[in-house]
């Protein structure tokens, strides 16, 4: 019996590993808060990963897509049950996340007899003001980041998830330094930011590259790779109907700086 709490702690940190191991080739995900709404950004392959759960709540993953798709089915029935029982205005992200979506990642993480999640979140809720927007970054064992979750802590435009922590670090101190005032800038940005992450996933890379290497790493993976953009729009928050996704002319516009001349 003595042995259990140890035996336990090395089931974990196996389980860890082997989620960490499933989840590093993960395409990463972008979220950035601007004055008129906020975007969230990825590339995929075959098949979507950024959705719209609520009227003001947008959602993006990466991990297997059958449990990012029940975790978003999740999202979407705590979110109408809210919406039903309270008001629409009651929806909150915070409490989503903090009395729902985190403890049962926890939970199912810290039984090693079920199986776990394998998936890693990105949630937005857009606010009134771009001091409102909130961003939560919420991991496979129910950690989570926020950009702002209490006064007294610095606001962040920006949220991000990836394969690799290696790969996060580099993606937030490059969005920790960029300037964004608009979609097309908030669009450039996040291609930039993803290109980053991709790239360093790859553990031979060992250095962020410099702006020509991330270029044409990235018009190289534009042959397998489709961008996904969608966008919570501040203007329209009024009406309730404030998701759509990027329209693919002011995607492709985006990319051009991006491509080979």
């Amino acid at each position: 019996m003595i042995d259990e709490p140890f035996r336990w702690i090395e089931a974990i940190n196996n389980r860890r590993e082997y989620i960490e191991h499933e989840l590093a080739p993960g395409s990463p995900t972008i979220g950035l808060s601007i004055p008129d709404g906020i975007l969230l950004l990825t590339f995929g392959r075959d098949r979507r990963k950024i959705f719209e759960i609520y009227d003001r709540i947008a959602m993006g993953g990466i991990g297997h897509p059958g449990d990012l798709e029940r975790l978003r089915m999740t999202a979407i029935e705590f979110a109408s049950t809210e919406g039903f029982t309270r008001s629409a205005a009651d929806v909150s992200l915070r409490r989503m996340v903090t009395y729902s979506f985190s403890p049962a990642l926890k939970q199912a993480f810290e039984q090693i007899y079920g199986a776990p999640y394998l998936a890693r979140l990105l949630f937005a809720e857009l606010g009134t003001t771009e001091d409102e927007d909130l961003l939560i970054r919420l991991d496979y064992d129910g950690s989570m980041v926020a950009s702002s979750m209490s006064p007294g802590k610095r606001k962040q435009n920006f949220g991000a998830i990836s394969g690799s922590k290696r790969s996060l670090d580099q993606v937030e101190s490059f969005l920790r330094q960029a300037e964004v005032s608009d979609l097309q800038s908030a669009l450039r940005v996040a291609i930039h930011a993803w290109a980053l992450g991709i790239y360093m996933v790859d553990e031979d890379h060992q250095a962020p590259p410099d702006d020509s290497v991330l270029c044409e790493f990235l018009d190289s993976r534009l042959e397998t790779y489709t961008v996904e953009a969608g966008f919570l729009d501040r203007r329209l928050v009024q009406s309730r109907a404030c998701y759509s996704e990027v329209s693919e002319a002011d995607l492709n516009l985006a990319l051009q700086s991006f491509q080979k001349s």
